[in-house]
């Protein structure tokens, strides 16, 4: 990766993301001795402007940023760095620096548990349920009848969920190619297949 340093005085700003929730936790700023600090020691190590020194985020308070992936914008004068943060990231003891939760949305939990559905087809572990769902074949992946309450509607709503979700990966989709369809469809103009 180049980053061009000297085109914004030897700093470039960081883009600070969390890799699981995409939420942004904060900005900080490198120079190169930071950013080739951060690519050694996969924890992000920033330029302090105030005390003109580097810093690498949780040296005092043991709140560090795990880098899991970095990448220049188009312009190669800014980085996201995208990380797994342990504790809080702001100095003033919130998940942010805008004082914002990190926590992910809840639409989020379909791809962990695809994830997690992934890993149960390809170790297939005895007397798991979605073993015997992916041994019985699709035809199993189909919902019960729903008896018309509103608990039974959620628990057999769930159950299809899942058993969708099982579906597409049995067949080598994922949820989110269904989210990109639906994203599609709210689009002006879309016109049905």
């Amino acid at each position: 990766m180049t980053i061009d340093f000297e085109k914004t005085g030897g700093l470039v700003p960081a883009i600070i993301q969390d890799a699981t929730t995409k939420n942004v936790l904060m900005l900080g700023y490198m120079n190169k001795e930071a950013y080739e600090k951060t690519v050694e020691t996969k924890t992000v190590t920033f330029f302090s402007r105030s005390r003109n020194c580097l810093w690498t985020k949780g040296e005092t308070s043991g709140n560090r940023l795990n880098v899991v992936s970095m990448a220049a914008d188009c312009d190669n004068d800014t980085l996201l760095v995208k990380v797994n943060p342990e504790g809080p990231t702001c100095h003033k003891g919130t998940d942010t620096c805008w004082g914002e939760a990190n926590t992910p949305g809840p639409l989020a939990f379909l791809t962990e548990l695809q994830d997690f559905i992934e890993k149960r087809h390809m170790e297939m572990p005895e007397g798991s349920y979605t073993t015997s769902l992916f041994k019985d074949g699709v035809n199993r992946m189909v919902i019960e009848a729903v008896n018309g309450t509103p608990e039974r509607m959620i628990y057999e709503g769930a159950d299809m969920l899942y058993h969708l979700t099982v579906l597409l990966t049995h067949k080598g989709m994922r949820i989110e190619d269904l989210v990109r369809e639906l994203q599609q469809r709210h689009t002006p103009g879309w016109k049905k297949h």
